[in-house]
């Protein structure tokens, strides 16, 4: 079983966001700080969830059981529920929509802040390196 724990963080004023990804496996730890093209926080948090995915299917690790983790309530309810009325986030739901099958069993679970701070960490790490692009 693998748990990835997902964050995102973003400056308002500079419209720049940072993606933390901390993946957990029974042998290793990956961590992950990307910045993101996204300029809003909701955004982010989908798409550093997308980033995970596309990142566990390019390591062939999607045919392990997968519980992936966000502080987002907004990205778990829409990739949960499949549906959005915001046409923002119709995008990432689409390539959700396109990447959760290619898994043999994804687990999206909503986590508060205070359990996701290593994700939290390479978030802040990520919007760094945004911000100095």
């Amino acid at each position: 079983m693998i748990k990835v724990f997902t964050d995102a963080a973003t400056n308002a004023q500079e419209k720049k966001s940072g993606g933390g990804i901390l993946i957990v496996d029974d042998t290793q730890q990956t961590q992950l700080a990307i910045p993101l093209k996204e300029e809003d926080n909701h955004t982010a948090e989908l798409a550093a969830l997308l980033y995970a995915m596309r990142y566990l299917l390019d390591q062939h690790l999607a045919d392990q059981n997968v519980l992936l983790y966000s502080d987002s309530k907004t990205a778990i309810k829409i990739l949960d529920q499949g549906r959005t009325k915001n046409n923002r986030f119709l995008p990432y739901l689409m390539e959700f929509n396109e990447l959760a099958p290619q898994f043999t069993l994804l687990v999206l679970q909503w986590i508060p802040e205070s359990k996701n701070k290593g994700a939290d960490h390479l978030a802040r790490q990520g919007l760094q390196k945004s911000l100095k692009l």
